[in-house]
């Protein structure tokens, strides 16, 4: 699943890395450029939660990518932090938890890392003028997992408007949500 939230966000962002990233993603007040940069630290986080396994609260890390990076660059680094967590959940034993408002196992953090390249990736085509929509089976995945009370419709919108980013036929945009990741 990771692997191929990951072959999406190369797919969609790839050919856009020589336009301004430095233009709104999206609704968001974060420019494309610091979108990305947030889905790497994301991921990266997750990756740490799965590997580290504390239980009470997020390791004590952050990600820095350099300003001089280029788009290029900070693409690369998004990618490179797909793959830690994919790295990590892999490695890790089904019954392994890591906090994330709870204790979480691997799925769950896999989960989390897709909704981030999922919905980001569409915030940032967005900022950039292009048309993107994730992949169905993507979606169910994650919205079964995070979003279990979400209503029925097509994975993709059910998945924006849980996150905020749409509306949904006659529900409108949703002002906050709760990603349900820790097992109860």
């Amino acid at each position: 699943m990771l692997e191929l939230a990951a072959a999406e966000v190369r797919a969609a962002l790839r050919p856009q890395t020589g336009r301004d990233w430095s233009v709104p993603a999206g609704s968001l007040s974060w420019s494309c450029r610091e979108t990305a940069v947030h889905i790497a630290h994301d991921l990266l986080a997750y990756a740490g939660q799965v590997a580290g396994q504390p239980s009470t609260a997020y390791l004590p890390l952050d990600l820095t990518v350099r300003p001089s990076a280029s788009t290029d660059d900070v693409l690369d680094v998004v990618l490179a932090c797909a793959g830690l967590l994919a790295a990590a959940v892999a490695g890790a034993e089904p019954s392994a938890r890591g906090w994330h408002w709870g204790p979480t196992d691997p799925d769950g953090f896999a989960a989390l890392g897709v909704n981030e390249m999922l919905v980001h990736t569409y915030d940032i085509t967005s900022g950039l003028g292009v048309s993107w929509a994730a992949p169905a089976a993507l979606c169910s995945a994650v919205v079964d997992r995070l979003f279990p009370d979400s209503p029925a419709g097509e994975p993709f919108a059910v998945l924006l408007w849980c996150t905020g980013r749409a509306p949904l036929g006659d529900r409108p945009r949703r002002e906050s949500w709760t990603l349900r990741a820790a097992l109860s």
